[in-house]
């Protein structure tokens, strides 16, 4: 690996950093942000901005109208991004809508990537996954699928329940992952204002930074066309993958940008605020956790950059990803839990940012897959290979 910076993605980099603090930073106190994301309107505004400058969707394939980013391109960019809570929004790179642009580009028909992709890209219209299910369904073991899908004529019929959704409020365009009568799995593409496609509730969580918040589904009846099936009957837990190693990895590079914000938020604290006839930061109980930061820090970047140059071989780098998400999940978590200490009252009140931060951080050791389960695969994956190599 060569961890030097092109000329060209040094000044991406600089021009991404630069519209974070000059145009997002200033609106993260806005009050049209509530409990399930920014409003459609400050979306909508946010994302003007990025269009303004040059930086909408930068992930997306050039003939889409992106940027064309690599995944290791991808790393600089939405680190950047990921300094403010409302950064992934502007740019258009926030879950799920970056996973589903992703995987739309590579397994979507010219028909589909007209339909729904090109509004995605260009911000028009948001997009939620539809996968989770509430007990006794699908959550960690997607093999668990009980949402079903009939043929009937040149529609499918699907029914089922779906929850944990995120961006399922506001969404125009879901990605549904049923099961089949042969129970394989397929994943259909379906506008939102299809009769049999009810909402039924917004759940309450302890983060506030997607877009559309977190929703219950149910699916009574809905019919959907043959040919909105996203690539081919029976091999969704197959496209799942294509999705689920590169988002999981996006994951990480943006909450990576969120803990640098409060770490930054921290070194600061520390070094003007006196405490016992000096700067807070001279005292070795928090000088020490700030060099603790800065070492996580360090850590997940190298994490995420070789998991990035993995997929950009061409590898599927499902190994590396579900590495990459435990050490990013974990390592930004202790470095923005420092943080609140560092801060003492600042960190568990609204007065600094670190407090949202960490509300939204927590979820991340469950979001993608929890952090057991990577461990569990990781484990296998290693006894296999040591199996292997005494055959």
């Amino acid at each position: 690996m060569n961890f030097a910076l092109s000329a060209e993605l040094l000044a991406l980099q600089a021009k991404v950093r630069r519209f974070i603090a000059e145009e997002i930073l200033p609106m993260e106190n806005d009050p049209r942000q509530t409990a399930h994301g920014p409003s459609a309107e400050l979306r909508q505004e946010l994302v003007e901005k990025a269009r303004a400058h040059g930086l909408l969707t930068p992930h997306a394939s050039r003939e889409m109208g992106g940027l064309g980013l690599s995944h290791a391109e991808k790393a600089i960019v939405f680190e950047e991004a990921g300094y403010s809570p409302l950064g992934p929004i502007a740019l258009n790179i926030h879950a799920p809508d970056e996973g589903n642009i992703h995987l739309l580009e590579v397994v979507a028909t010219p028909a589909q990537k007209d339909r729904w992709l090109r509004p995605m890209v260009q911000g028009h219209i948001r997009s939620c996954f539809a996968m989770t299910e509430p007990s006794p369904g699908a959550g960690s073991d997607p093999s668990m699928l009980t949402t079903t899908a009939v043929r009937d004529g040149n529609d499918y019929v699907i029914n089922g329940h779906k929850w944990f959704i995120t961006g399922a409020e506001g969404a125009q365009l879901a990605i549904i992952m049923a099961r089949m009568e042969d129970g394989s799995a397929t994943m259909f593409l379906t506008d939102t204002d299809r009769p049999g496609f009810v909402l039924e509730r917004m759940m309450d969580s302890l983060d506030s930074c997607f877009a559309g918040g977190h929703g219950v589904l149910r699916f009574e009846n809905l019919r959907v066309p043959a040919s909105d099936v996203l690539g081919e009957v029976g091999k969704g837990f197959r496209y799942a993958q294509v999705r689920l190693a590169p988002a999981r990895l996006t994951h990480c590079m943006r909450w990576l940008g969120q803990a640098r914000r409060a770490h930054d938020t921290a070194c600061a604290y520390a070094n003007s605020r006196q405490s016992f006839g000096k700067p807070l930061g001279e005292h070795q109980g928090v000088g020490f956790m700030l060099a603790d930061n800065e070492m996580d820090l360090h850590v997940t970047r190298l994490a995420i950059w070789h998991c990035a140059w993995v997929l950009d071989q061409g590898e599927r780098g499902n190994f590396e990803s579900s590495m990459a998400k435990v050490i990013s999940s974990e390592g930004i978590w202790r470095v923005i839990d420092r943080c609140v200490q560092v801060l003492g009252g600042q960190g568990v009140t609204g007065e600094a940012i670190v407090e949202r931060i960490f509300r939204d951080a927590r979820s991340f050791r469950i979001y993608d897959g929890p952090n057991e389960v990577h461990r569990m695969s990781l484990a296998k994956k290693i006894l296999d290979r040591a199996a292997a190599a005494h055959v």
